[in-house]
C-alpha cells in the first residue's frame, strides 16, 4: 500500500479538519500557510494538486481504527500532527536554504525569512489549537491532556533532532550511534506520536497503545534511512529535490556517517579532505560518490534500513489489532522502506 492509497481513505475528513482549523482569513499569513500546504499557488488561486501525502496524520488515523476505536473522533489530532509537522518542514527550508520544496519555491524564498519563520510558528500554535477539540468530539479531558503532552514532548524531540543535524554538518567525529540519536528526534518520534495518540485515542488497553508506538518509531527510522540512500542515489525527478543537495550541505547522513567509519585508510583521507573545505563544491560530487560506493555505503544503510523494518514490524505482531489493520500497516511499511520517492 501507497502512502496515498491510505491518506485517500481518510482524505475528506482530514481536509475538512484542517481547513477548519486554519480558516479562510484575509490575512497573508494564512495565505502562506495555505500555500505551503498546497492548497493555493503564490496568487491564492487554488491548485489542482492535493497537497502532501498526509501520511503522519493517516497513520494516526488507521492506529485509531486498528484497536477498535472511532477514526472520525481522531481526526483533530490527526489535522494537529500535520500541522506540527508542516510547520517544521517551514523552519526546515529555511535553516537548510532550501528554495524548493515538493517541486515549487518555498515559503520563506518567497516572502522572506521573517515571514517563513512567523507562518512556522503559526502552524505550530494552531497545531496545538487542533488538539484541543478533541474535547469536542467527545474525547475525555484527561486524554486529551495525555495527547497535548505526547504532542508537545514530540516537539522537543523534533527540535533537538534538528538541533543535533544541524551541528553534525562541521563535524567530522559522528559514528552510527550519533545519527541514530539525530534520526531517533527528528523523524522517527513523530512516527511514533502518531501512531500512540491514534491508539491512546482507540483503547484504555496500554499494550496495543505502547507496541504501535513503538512500531511507528522503528519504522520511522527505517524510513529516514532510506530517505537518506534516496537522497544520495534516488532519481531527482521522483524524489522531487536534487540528489546533490545533502552532500553539498555536509548532512551526516548514514552513508556518509558509515563511510568515514569503515572506508580505506586513503579514501578516509580524501572525505575528510573534501568535508574539512569551507564548501563542497559540484566537482567534488563524483570523488565523494565513488567513496560512498566503494565502501558499501549503500548496502549497509539499506540493509540497517531493513532491520528496522523488521523491528518494527515485530512489534506490530504484538499489538492485538485487527488483522485487516495489521496488513495495511504490513504493506504500508514495506512499501515506505523500499520506495524510490
Amino acid at each position: 500500500m501507497k502512502p496515498q492509497e491510505l491518506s485517500s481513505r481518510y482524505r475528506a475528513d482530514l481536509d475538512e479538519g484542517l481547513r477548519s482549523i486554519v480558516g479562510d482569513s484575509f490575512l497573508p499569513l494564512y495565505h502562506m500557510m495555505r500555500y505551503h500546504l498546497g492548497w493555493v499557488d503564490v496568487d491564492g488561486q487554488a491548485r489542482l494538486t492535493s497537497g502532501g501525502k498526509l501520511l503522519r496524520p493517516s497513520l494516526c488515523l488507521l492506529s485509531c481504527e486498528a484497536v477498535g476505536g472511532d477514526w472520525k473522533k481522531a481526526v483533530p489530532a490527526a489535522a494537529a500532527l500535520e500541522l506540527l509537522h508542516n510547520f517544521t518542514l517551514v523552519h526546515d527550508d529555511i535553516e537548510d536554504g532550501d528554495h524548493e520544496r515538493r517541486g515549487i519555491p518555498t515559503v520563506w524564498h518567497v516572502w522572506g525569512m521573517p515571514q517563513g519563520i512567523n507562518t512556522g510558528d503559526a502552524m505550530h500554535v494552531l497545531s496545538r489549537l487542533a488538539l484541543l477539540k478533541l474535547e469536542e468530539k467527545g474525547v475525555p479531558p484527561p486524554k486529551v491532556l495525555r495527547a497535548a503532552r505526547l504532542l508537545d514532548e514530540t516537539c522537543l524531540s523534533l527540535c533537538e533532532g534538528q538541533y543535533l543535524d544541524i551541528s553534525f554538518e562541521d563535524r567530522l567525529d559522528i559514528g552510527v550511534d550519533d545519527y541514530l540519536k539525530m534520526i531517533g528526534g527528528k523523524t522517527a518520534a513523530l512516527f511514533a506520536c502518531s501512531l500512540k495518540i491514534g491508539a491512546l485515542l482507540g483503547t484504555d488497553d496500554e499494550r496495543p497503545i505502547e507496541n504501535l508506538s513503538e512500531f511507528g518509531r522503528n519504522l520511522g527510522l527505517a524510513f529516514q534511512i532510506q530517505d537518506d540512500v534516496l537522497g544520495i542515489w534516488g532519481e531527482d525527478s521522483k524524489t522531487g529535490k536534487s540528489t546533490a543537495s545533502d552532500i553539498l550541505k555536509k548532512k551526516k547522513t548514514l552513508p556518509v556517517v558509515y563511510a568515514f567509519e569503515n572506508a580505506g585508510r586513503e579514501q578516509i583521507e580524501d572525505l575528510t579532505s573534501i568535508y574539512r573545505q569551507d564548501e563542497i563544491g559540484e566537482k567534488d560530487l563524483a570523488p565523494v560518490l565513488n567513496i560512498l560506493e566503494e565502501s558499501g555505503a549503500r548496502q549497509y544503510s539499506e540493509g540497517i534500513a531493513g532491520k528496522y523494518l523488521d523491528k518494527a514490524l515485530e512489534y506490530l505482531a504484538k499489538a492485538e489489532i485487527s488483522p485487516s489493520s495489521k496488513q495495511d500497516f504490513i504493506s504500508l511499511a514495506g512499501f515506505m522502506v523500499e520506495r524510490e520517492y
